[in-house]
């Protein structure tokens, strides 16, 4: 039995938003959110999943929205590669997705908390070692949380998960196991295969059941995530390599005229020999600071020319830090 990967758009969606399977979100979230406790009693998944013609690729940021019994909402999303800004960003769905549930004379008390759950396939906070971290509005003086829930921020950094499967000991820790090891798995593991929601997820997830368009939809992404790998790897060898050069070309340059000018400002043979040795040593120092600088931005540069190749301007720019315009230029 194979699994198909949780990560990707395609198996993320088809997993946790799938119709009649909703006890399999709601035993995710009361893991990520609430210690394992059944504090989730009942969801309605606001955009379930359909069979799909994925191209590939994401469309959206927003993978999963639900909302909760208590009327809460919950926006989960599963993020790759990480983007500029991308906390901003976070913050800023969580709040539009607070604001715009006004709607045309509704009252500020109709509004309900909502809470963003992230998970990322790469670390996001690296001074943290916690792979799952919340954060809310609290006082700045004693921590006092403030009186309304309002927003909640969950991170998952799946990189700093490294328990084996014999030590997975609480509810979170088994659906962690999943979301990183799944693509491995040949069969339902026994602690896994026990909970009921974690069974279904499983089975799924089994490519045995997936249909002719899903499994070509789920090899599509698959095939895209993987070229997006090796054209990123390139780029960067290539792009380092090119900033090294620079470095050191510039780096001699630079050391050499400084060193003449102080040898020739001594006017003396040692003075010259110092002169040289001190400014080849400050001059290398700086020259290698300014190339490495004008490799890295020949790293985005190569980066994003490949990219353009299977993405729009304004995900390039998101990816690579540069500004939109350079992208299109780039493009031209």
């Amino acid at each position: 039995m194979n699994f198909i990967d949780p990560k990707t758009d395609f198996g993320f969606k088809k997993i946790f938003a799938s119709e009649g399977h909703e006890g399999i979100l709601i035993s995710f979230l009361n893991a990520l959110l609430y210690q394992g406790q059944p504090t989730i009693e009942s969801l309605e998944i606001l955009n379930p999943y359909l069979s799909p013609a994925i191209a590939g690729r994401k469309e959206t940021y927003l993978d999963i929205k639900a909302r909760l019994g208590d009327g809460s909402l919950v926006i989960i999303e599963m993020q790759l590669m990480k983007v500029k800004a991308f906390e901003k960003r976070i913050v800023y769905n969580a709040a539009k997705s607070y604001t715009l549930q006004l709607g045309k004379g509704q009252g500020y008390n109709s509004l309900k908390p909502v809470i963003a759950l992230t998970l990322t396939d790469f670390v996001l906070f690296p001074d943290h070692d916690a792979v799952v971290s919340s954060y809310s509005f609290r006082s700045d003086d004693d921590g006092t949380p403030y009186y309304d829930p309002i927003l909640r921020l969950v991170f998952v950094e799946l990189p700093k998960f490294h328990k084996s499967l014999e030590n997975l000991d609480s509810l979170a820790d088994n659906w962690l196991y999943f979301m990183t090891a799944a693509p491995d798995l040949q069969d339902i593991p026994d602690p896994m295969g026990q909970i009921p929601a974690m069974e279904d997820a499983m089975i799924m997830a089994s490519r045995a059941n997936l249909n002719v368009e899903e499994l070509e939809s789920i090899e599509a992404e698959e095939r895209f995530w993987m070229d997006q790998a090796g054209i990123l790897q390139l780029a960067t060898e290539q792009a380092i390599e090119r900033g090294v050069a620079q470095g050191l070309e510039q780096g001699l340059e630079r050391g050499l005229e400084q060193g003449l000018e102080r040898g020739l400002e001594q006017g003396l043979e040692q003075g010259l020999e110092q002169g040289l040795e001190q400014g080849l040593e400050q001059g290398l120092e700086r020259g290698l600071e300014q190339g490495l600088e004008r490799g890295r931005q020949a790293e985005k540069l190569e980066i994003a020319r490949q990219l353009l190749r299977v993405m729009t301007v304004e995900e390039v720019a998101q990816i690579t830090g540069l500004t939109v315009t350079d992208v299109e230029t780039l493009r031209q």
